[in-house]
This record gives C-alpha cells, sequence and structure tokens, in this order.
C-alpha cells in the first residue's frame, strides 16, 4: 500500500484530518466533532502503518495518548518551529494538508512528546507558577491602595510577620481598608494553595536523583529545581549540555547569509520557565564559589546584564549533569578538596 500521511489540524471542538500518499496525492479530507472514536476511526482508514502528525496545540494531549495506545506512530508538530510562511490562503484543511506533508518529506520541527507523568507534574508546577504571578499581582494592588493614601510601605516585605502587623494597624478610609481586607484574605488563599502545591510536588519528585542532585546549586532550591526536572523531562533527549541551553533560549540568536554572520540578544526560544528559573538562581548568589569569579570577570568587560545570561548557561550546563548523571562531579571534587 505504501507509505500513507495523515495531518491533523486540531482544534478544541472540531479537527480536520488530512491523508495523502508517499507521492503526496490526496487521499481524503474529512471534518469531525472531537469524539475520540471518530477520531480514531478516521485515521484507521489510512491503515494501521501510517504516520500521523498533530501540532502541539490546545489540549492535544488527549487525542495523541488515543492515536499512540492504538498503535500509530504519532508526531507531535512544533508550533514555532514549522514557518508556514507568508500564504495567501491559510485554512484548516490547507494547514492539515502540510503537516502530513512536512513528515512526508523528513522536513517536520518536531516537539518532544512528554510521558503522562511528566505532563502531570509539569501540571502542578507550572500551575504553581501561575497563583505565584496572581498573587504578586494581589501584593501589588495593596501597594497601590497605600500610594493613594500616601502610606509608604515601612518594610521591604508587608506581608512577612512584620509588614502583616502593620497592616494590621494601618489608618485607611472605609473603601481602601475594604479593598486591602479583601486583598489579604484573597492572598491567605493563594499562600496555602501554592504551599499545598510545593508539598505534592515534592512528594513526587523526593526520590529523584536529578531533582536532589541540582539542589547543591548555590540559587537552586526545591522549587527552581523542580521546575527544572518537570519543563526539561527527559534529560536525555539533549545530545549535550550546549543544546539544552539553546532550547531554553539562553543562546545567542544567529542569522548567516553569504558572508555576512550576525549575532544578536539571546532567542527567548523554548520554556520560559525554564529561563526563568535560570537567571532567577543566578540572581542573588551569582552562581556561588562555582560561577561567581566567572560572573565578575563577564560584568567587568561587558555588563551585568550580559554576565547574568553567561552565568546562567553556565547553571544550566550544571544541571544538565545533575540530572543526567545524578550528580554534579564538579562540586563533588571540590568538597573533596576541601576536605
Amino acid at each position: 500500500m505504501g507509505g500513507r500521511y495523515v495531518g491533523i489540524d486540531l482544534y478544541r471542538r472540531r479537527s480536520v484530518i488530512y491523508v495523502m500518499d508517499a507521492d503526496g496525492e490526496k487521499l481524503s479530507c474529512v471534518r469531525i466533532a472531537n469524539d475520540p472514536w471518530v477520531l480514531l476511526e478516521q485515521v484507521t482508514t489510512a491503515g494501521a502503518d501510517a504516520e500521523v502528525v498533530i501540532e502541539a496545540t490546545y489540549g492535544w494531549y488527549w487525542a495523541v495518548d488515543l492515536l499512540r495506545d492504538a498503535g500509530f506512530r504519532v508526531h507531535l508538530a512544533h508550533p514555532s518551529g514549522n514557518d508556514w510562511g507568508k500564504r495567501r490562503v491559510k485554512n484548516d484543511e490547507r494547514d492539515a494538508r502540510d503537516l502530513a506533508d512536512l513528515l512526508r518529506l523528513g522536513r517536520l520541527a518536531e516537539a518532544w512528546i512528554a510521558p503522562p507523568a511528566i505532563r502531570e507534574l509539569r501540571e502542578l508546577v507550572r500551575y504553581r507558577a501561575k497563583l505565584v504571578r496572581l498573587r504578586s499581582g494581589l501584593k501589588a494592588q495593596v501597594h497601590a491602595v497605600m500610594a493613594k493614601e500616601g502610606v509608604l510601605p515601612a518594610l521591604d516585605d508587608m506581608f512577612g510577620p512584620g509588614g502583616q502587623r502593620l497592616l494590621d494597624q494601618m489608618e485607611l478610609a472605609d473603601a481602601y481598608l475594604t479593598r486591602v481586607t479583601s486583598l489579604r484574605e484573597l492572598i491567605e488563599v493563594y499562600d496555602r494553595q501554592v504551599a499545598s502545591l510545593e508539598r505534592q510536588i515534592h512528594q513526587r519528585l523526593r526520590h529523584d536523583r536529578g531533582y536532589q542532585a541540582i539542589q547543591a546549586l548555590h540559587g537552586v532550591g526545591r522549587t527552581i529545581a523542580a521546575i527544572f526536572v518537570a519543563e526539561i523531562g527527559d534529560v536525555a533527549r539533549f545530545r549535550s549540555a550546549a543544546a539544552l541551553c539553546s532550547w531554553a533560549g539562553l543562546t545567542p540568536r544567529h542569522r548567516e547569509s553569504d558572508t555576512k554572520v550576525t549575532r544578536s540578544g539571546i532567542t527567548k526560544m523554548g520554556s520560559p520557565l525554564v529561563r526563568w528559573a535560570a537567571l532567577e538562581a543566578i540572581a542573588r548568589y551569582k552562581g556561588g564559589s562555582e560561577l561567581q569569579a566567572e560572573f565578575r570577570r563577564i560584568a567587568e568587560r561587558r555588563g551585568t546584564n550580559k554576565a547574568r545570561i553567561a552565568v546562567a548557561r553556565k547553571l544550566l550546563t550544571l544541571v544538565y549533569y545533575g540530572l543526567r548523571d545524578g550528580e554534579i562531579r564538579c562540586l563533588r571534587d571540590d568538597e573533596a578538596e576541601a576536605a
């Protein structure tokens, strides 16, 4: 029968399924409601040896798992890695056809299909990060109300024990007091939810060697270590530490044409959480004793911002080896020398 290729343009309620043969000829194209059995039935018509491609878009988990469980070879298209160009016509059928055609030609930019356990861990880690951002917004509102009344914060952290006492004693007009009281109650709810998520995340990872190993790095505690483990997933999918740094968007953008080569700022591709975690980890300690000298050397020559990015790359390199080997040998060697 020859090779068959199935491109699925997946949406929340409906999807388009396009089937082509090894020569790129259209065999069928149908639009379906997103019912699992209907999807499976339509893909099965392409044959048991058909290869299937779905774009990593909103809600792809169920469709990929369904088709893989049925024995199909499923590929996940990277949403930003496949540039459709400035087409004159863009519609669902064309998108599904292009996905199948890129797969047929071997030019498909693929995303990693994380196993269910990693997806669940990511769900918890990402949800915690979202709650923290929302909580920060609530705290900012408290400061905004204080500013309206001309009240300056007496402490850097107005939401710690000392700051809470000051907020209790604060004299505000009734409307402003009502808002601040409401905001503080909401912040307490968020605090409980964040703490609960952190306990769940640690319970899932407490026996993970990589999770334990990378916490030996200065600035990497439980929260940042969990982000690295969840977002990176199987570190063996990266051929090197440099490949991990590139995936995380911490390497310079490279443009080359004829004799002209341009390297600009970092690409900021990949997981924004990993990028944030790497930069946050070195924000206070500048990488600790292992990387502080490197930070100072680069900062003196090229400025603090470039030093932060360069040291974040070096930290992520150590994270790579920690996750891969379950230990960071250079730290162990330093401890042995100190002893």
